[in-house]
């Protein structure tokens, strides 16, 4: 889901403000890019500073959602050639830390969506403005009409995964449980059904699905049942002791604080050939 620039300032204006702001509008000069200003990136190739997290930490889990058909979108993603985490290396070494304090506890990562090209954000946005294929709406966005998704923020220009340093991942309990695969086609359930009824993801139990574009996704959000409601908090703790902040209405989105590209948005695809290292 999109960090909608949209929903940030409405998020500001409800008086909820923290380290995230000095993330978001961060104020150095990167990638030949001056402070306030947000540059594209347009090369095929990733800065030699982006990795592969599976170099870093194998250990931590991967489900890279939109290089498969179980999304909101119901395809593949423009941009995603592989079903790989790519970070800036500061990110993915801070992932590191918080995997080791979650297998002290019994847990392991799972990333769902780490960097995202800007061309996949752009095929996004070019399908919310397109009448139907809505086929995937029972599950990712039951409560709204395709239509509102890019007016009401669901989906926006820019998405924070573009400069690198944002993740969307979850907690699985050891020894992890096998996850069948989506089956295209296969009837669909509301992201914020019962955890027994919804897709069976073997993340334990946060409340709704990812990428549940529901209000019921937001962190603290009410509704949400006390096991739940511990585990967003959980994740929350111990993403925030590795030095990343939460995006409050999305309980699976995290940017690390000190990321190194505030106002650089990239394009390269997702995949192994990207990485100058390589």
């Amino acid at each position: 889901m999109m960090l909608s620039l949209w929903r940030e300032r409405q998020w500001r204006k409800r008086g909820v403000v923290g380290v995230l702001v000095g993330v978001l509008l961060g104020g150095a000069m990167l990638g030949g890019v001056p402070a306030g200003a947000a540059g594209t990136q347009g090369d095929d190739r990733a800065p030699e500073s982006f990795v592969a997290l599976s170099d870093v930490d194998p250990t931590i889990r991967h489900d890279i959602r939109y290089e498969t058909a179980h999304n909101f979108v119901g395809r593949r993603v423009l941009g995603y050639q592989e079903p790989l985490c790519l970070l800036t290396r500061e990110t993915a070494e801070a992932l590191r830390e918080v995997q080791r304090a979650a297998l002290a506890r019994g847990y392991t990562l799972k990333v769902y969506d780490c960097f995202r090209p800007q061309r996949s954000v752009d095929d996004f946005v070019r399908w919310a403005q397109q009448d139907g294929n809505a086929r995937m709406r029972d599950e990712f966005y039951p409560r709204i009409e395709k239509s509102r998704l890019f007016p009401e923020g669901y989906i926006a220009e820019r998405s924070g995964h573009s400069r690198g340093s944002t993740v969307d991942l979850t907690l699985v309990e050891l020894p992890a449980q096998p996850q069948r695969p989506y089956r295209p086609g296969e009837p669909l359930t509301e992201c914020f059904a019962p955890e027994g009824e919804r897709f069976p993801d073997n993340s334990i139990d946060m409340g709704t699905g990812y990428d549940c574009f529901d209000e019921l996704a937001a962190t603290e959000a009410p509704g949400v049942g006390d096991e739940a409601r511990a585990n967003r908090f959980l994740l929350r703790g111990l993403m925030a002791d590795a030095g990343f902040s939460n995006y409050p209405l999305e309980w699976w989105h995290f940017t690390l604080d000190d990321e190194p590209y505030p106002d650089t948005y990239f394009d390269f695809p997702v995949a192994r050939r990207s990485l100058t290292a390589n």
